[in-house]
């Protein structure tokens, strides 16, 4: 994959590591998911992203949960090519992209995109076969 095609859509590739999981659309799949991620982050002994990742995957898989019906699909990969990334994604199966707005400081929902943003080394969206995938990089520790 070339470096610009990485820079557009983010790692793709599942060679590496790689954990994936599907949770119904159901409100106990944002504590399911961040129990999932922190357990084979601890698995992969990078327990130092452990809340972090949780955080946002909580805000991402909520977003899905609110627009969104059907299974929600989250992944983590240690991409091989990039040993210093780890890549989060969170897919469902409503095509329409996220959009990230900004919110007034007595709205009680519409962070969760600038979190990531401000939180992640970088972040994107692509289209999938049925509905979408948005996807961040964390550092991962040297």
């Amino acid at each position: 994959m070339s470096l610009l095609a990485r820079e557009v859509i983010g790692v793709i590739d599942t060679e590496g590591d790689c954990a994936e999981w599907s949770f119904p659309a159901e409100p106990g799949a944002v504590r399911n998911a961040r129990a999932a991620v922190r357990g084979q982050l601890h698995t992969w002994h990078l327990d130092t992203l452990g809340d972090l990742a949780a955080l946002l995957v909580s805000e991402l898989v909520t977003n899905s949960l609110r627009h969104a019906t059907g299974p929600i699909g989250v992944r983590l990969v240690r991409p091989v090519s990039l040993p210093d990334v780890l890549l989060v994604e969170v897919s469902d199966p409503l095509p329409d992209p996220p959009r990230e707005r900004v919110a007034h400081p007595e709205d009680e929902s519409g962070r969760g995109l600038q979190l990531v943003a401000h939180s992640s080394r970088r972040w994107g969206t692509r289209p999938g076969e049925a509905g979408k995938t948005v996807w961040f990089e964390l550092a991962v520790p040297g």
